[in-house]
């Protein structure tokens, strides 16, 4: 697969995730009796930001990859430094701006970016795997195979 196809495949993976988890956790503060609009901002502010990080670190990864296959393995890890620290620079702000602003929770706020992890767990969990042997045995060329003509 492409890999700007398999960056928007595990984006999607994510997005989906963590609208079920953020469903969850209104559910959740809708059942303890603290559902308002900051729980509702914070939330959709926080799965925003959250998958937005998740997507900009995939694309920051391929570039930083196909930099490193072209030999410029010092570059894509200079991109993926720069990468990281705007990236957690960003989410600070916006972590500090909605919780200080009182615009949103600041639970609400902060969860969805734990939500990542069990998602990418989950999806793992699911995802079709090949099974190493299998491929290993069809990946030998007929020449290369250890067994003689007349072995059984």
């Amino acid at each position: 697969m492409d890999s700007r196809k398999e960056v928007l495949h595990e984006t999607l993976i994510i997005t989906i995730g963590q609208v079920i988890c953020i469903a969850a956790m209104f559910g959740i503060f809708a059942l303890l009796g603290y559902f308002d609009m900051t729980v509702l901002l914070g939330g959709i502010v926080g799965g925003i930001l959250a998958i937005l990080n998740f997507l900009f670190m995939a694309i920051s990864v391929c570039v930083a990859s196909d930099r490193a296959v072209a030999q410029d393995v010092k570059g894509g890890k200079s991109l993926m430094t720069f990468s990281m620290v705007l990236r957690y620079a960003v989410i600070f702000i916006v972590w500090v701006a909605g919780a200080v602003s009182g615009l949103c929770n600041a639970i609400a706020l902060v969860l969805p970016i734990v939500f990542v992890r069990p998602t990418i767990t989950v999806a793992e969990f699911f995802r079709k795997k090949e099974t190493p042997a299998a491929t290993a045995v069809s990946e030998i060329p007929a020449e290369d195979d250890p067994k003689e003509e007349g072995d059984s």
